[in-house]
């Protein structure tokens, strides 16, 4: 087996003893190896050896030169609306929405590309000034505004807690943001789906899969020499 496999075998067991846990099977947790510094023989490694199908990449030129059909491709860093018409065809999920204007971008180019794009909205819970998302206060205002779209497709909520070494001390940013996910689930608003809730990264995905993350990002855990994701 490789590294990346041995690394692949032991998330994929702290993420089963997490979800047990928090009272779930491994089988409702999506793990997504963000593959953002590393190349194409990387993620066929951890493809012919693990299964792993989900990846995710921050850049959307790096989305586009790794695509390859057969994987799951997943955009987790800032997009800008200019370079929406690059990945709206290629993308399973995009989790960095944070504002209306990019909403708008994205449906007119699903539109185009008689595509449904689907996307979590990105939700600055630990207020941050150094990191994108939408403020908690903002949410629901524009969770409400889905009604309104055709190709465009709420999925859930995504956000980045702090890096530091001692996750306890993060909890309650993913208690938050699972608070606000069941709230919004249960308003059952039209085009809104909350199936997804992204949190977790590799220094914190047991935590945040222990409060309620059902999709963990995780790279330095899977790809050693990938920087700190």
């Amino acid at each position: 087996m490789s590294t990346i496999s041995d690394n692949i075998k032991t998330v994929k067991e702290n993420i089963k003893n997490a979800a047990l846990r928090s009272g779930r099977a491994a089988e409702d947790i999506i793990l997504v190896a963000v593959s953002k510094t590393v190349g194409k023989a990387e993620i066929l490694d951890a493809f012919d050896n693990s299964g792993q199908i989900h990846f995710g990449e921050n850049k959307v030129q790096e989305l586009v030169r790794k695509y390859d059909e057969r994987f799951k491709w997943h955009l987790i860093g800032h997009l800008q609306k200019n370079k929406v018409k690059y990945i709206v065809d290629k993308v399973e999920l995009i989790h960095s929405v944070d504002s209306v204007e990019l909403m708008d971008e994205i449906e007119k180019y699903a539109i185009k590309s008689s595509k449904n794009v689907s996307f979590l909205l990105e939700v600055n819970i630990s207020g941050e000034k150094s990191k994108f998302g939408v403020p908690p206060e903002d949410v629901l205002g524009i969770v409400t505004k889905m009604t309104q779209y055709r190709n465009i497709t709420l999925k859930g909520l995504m956000t980045m807690a702090p890096n530091i070494t001692d996750t306890e001390k993060i909890r309650h940013i993913f208690k938050q943001l699972y608070v606000m996910y069941i709230d919004i689930n249960k308003k059952d608003i039209h085009n809104v789906n909350m199936k997804y809730l992204s949190m977790g990264m590799s220094n914190d995905y047991e935590v945040a899969i222990e409060e309620g993350a059902n999709l963990v990002r995780v790279g330095t855990s899977i790809f050693t020499k990938a920087e700190n994701v």
